[in-house]
């Protein structure tokens, strides 16, 4: 090696002269040479420069040089270079490298870069538990953004309570140095998400405390709405029964007891507190009312279909077509429908003609995240019944790995279509850290995929050599 130009190299990389650190230090090399530390830190000004495959190249020449060592810096800088230059399913490859080098000392990096890596190329699942290892790396500063990640994977998945927990953890590892507006955001949604009405305001209100942060227009119609709904219950109007009390000389402060107004049976009247309906909260039973109304409505759709599709079946194939019918069977059939929905994913065809008429974009996309792309399934069991039926079936991820999935069907005429998607998880506990790249769900503009980021951690660990 040229030791002069080697030393003249560092100097220009010390004072930020990036294109000269460059050509000095990758002139430093004879052909054939290999010189880790040389082409770490050439590795390092490439990404300054923004020219992320030749940072890529660079770091792979120091993984060449086993006498310099450190794997997982360079697997973890080479990781975050393809995954800025586009390259999602390399960078997945680097990045795995990076972790799995038990010397790696700050493996949360490499976690969080791999999460990015997984939601570029649309698997969410494996993104969250990538980023669940990041937030439990006892090496990581500050978890508080892994965390925030992880839940809006959760969000993506359709696992609101699941994401509440996950941002309400971010909160309790945010420094007073950190910015919460962002955070206390998601959590307001995820509370919208999971109902949770009373909590989403209180969290949208922290979030707009100090005027510093302005919420997106589909962030401040979830507030209005959470808003709405918390009034309507407050503000609610006097019932029939009220009216009927006040029409009898009873008013609304007067000392009595409604279900006893003649104080006739004493203490044989139970106690509100030893009676479980009075543990129910007034959102409580407007909830249940809005399910009830939709279940209702539902079977009103659901019996007119049926309907139809019984006369259908009568002109059609008599007798034996009804005994199929009532029976769960028809055409296509429900593994069929299953296996077209996942083949859907993997062409990324439109899944709006496998699912029911009824079911908004945004419950087709949450269906999609669930899927994985480039999966061969093979359906292990069906549960049948007239209306509604059950698919059970395991994918078998590109990753080598399997994944168990419950489809529930609801009959369209003759055939079926799909009404929900649930992925069969594991407990939400260590083993999932150990099974998917080693850990256990918006969009994060803080990912550490950046070159300055890149480069300032992979500089420190070149400059201490």
């Amino acid at each position: 090696m040229n030791q002069q130009a080697f030393e003249s190299g560092k100097r220009a990389y010390q004072e930020a002269d990036w294109l000269r650190a460059v050509t000095l230090l990758d002139g430093a090399k004879q052909p054939g040479e290999v010189a880790g530390e040389a082409d770490h830190l050439r590795g390092n000004a490439y990404m300054k420069l923004g020219q992320f495959d030749a940072a890529a190249a660079a770091y792979e020449s120091a993984l060449a040089d086993t006498s310099y060592g450190k794997k997982g810096a360079l697997c973890c800088n080479r990781g975050r270079a393809l995954l800025a230059a586009g390259r999602a399913q390399d960078a997945v490859v680097a990045l795995t490298e990076a972790v799995g080098d038990s010397s790696y000392a700050t493996p949360y990096k490499a976690y969080t870069a791999l999460g990015s890596a997984y939601e570029q190329l649309g698997d969410i699942r494996n993104a969250g538990i990538a980023y669940r290892s990041a937030a439990i790396d006892e090496s990581n500063p500050a978890p508080a953004l892994a965390l925030s990640d992880l839940g809006s994977c959760f969000m993506r998945l359709g696992r609101a309570v699941d994401a509440v927990e996950a941002y309400r953890t971010a909160l309790d590892f945010t420094t007073p140095l950190e910015d919460q507006n962002r955070i206390w955001c998601d959590l307001a949604l995820a509370y919208v998400a999971a109902n949770r009405m009373n909590e989403a305001v209180d969290a949208f209100a922290h979030a707009t405390a100090d005027g510093t942060y302005q919420l997106s227009p589909e962030a401040q119609a979830s507030y209005d709405a959470a808003r709405k709904a918390v009034a309507s219950i407050s503000g609610r109007q006097p019932s029939e029964t009220d009216a009927f009390l006040a029409a009898a000389g009873y008013s609304a402060s007067a000392s009595y007891d409604p279900l006893d107004p003649m104080g006739a049976s004493g203490e044989l009247m139970p106690s509100p507190e030893d009676t479980g309906f009075f543990s129910v909260s007034e959102e409580d039973l407007v909830q249940q009312d809005r399910i009830d109304r939709k279940v209702r409505r539902k079977h009103r759709h659901t019996g007119l279909k049926v309907f139809i599709a019984f006369i259908v079946l009568l002109a059609l194939v008599g007798g034996a077509g009804v005994f199929a019918y009532l029976n769960g069977y028809g055409w296509p059939t429900q593994q069929a429908v299953a296996e077209q929905l996942f083949d859907a994913k993997t062409q990324g065809s439109d899944l709006a003609p496998y699912v029911v008429s009824e079911m908004s974009t945004a419950q087709i996309q949450e269906i999609s995240d669930i899927l994985p792309a480039g999966a061969e399934v093979s359906v292990t069991g069906v549960d049948r019944s007239a209306q509604e039926s059950t698919v059970y079936l395991t994918a078998s991820l590109s990753s080598g790995s399997e994944q168990d999935y419950t489809i529930d069907m609801t009959r369209d005429g003759i055939g079926w279509k799909v009404s929900d998607v649930t992925p069969a998880y594991l407990s939400q506990s260590e083993q999932d850290a150990e099974q998917g790249a080693s850990g256990d769900a918006t969009s994060s503009d803080d990912t550490v995929t950046t070159p300055e980021e890149s480069a300032d951690s992979t500089g420190s660990d070149a400059a201490s050599e």
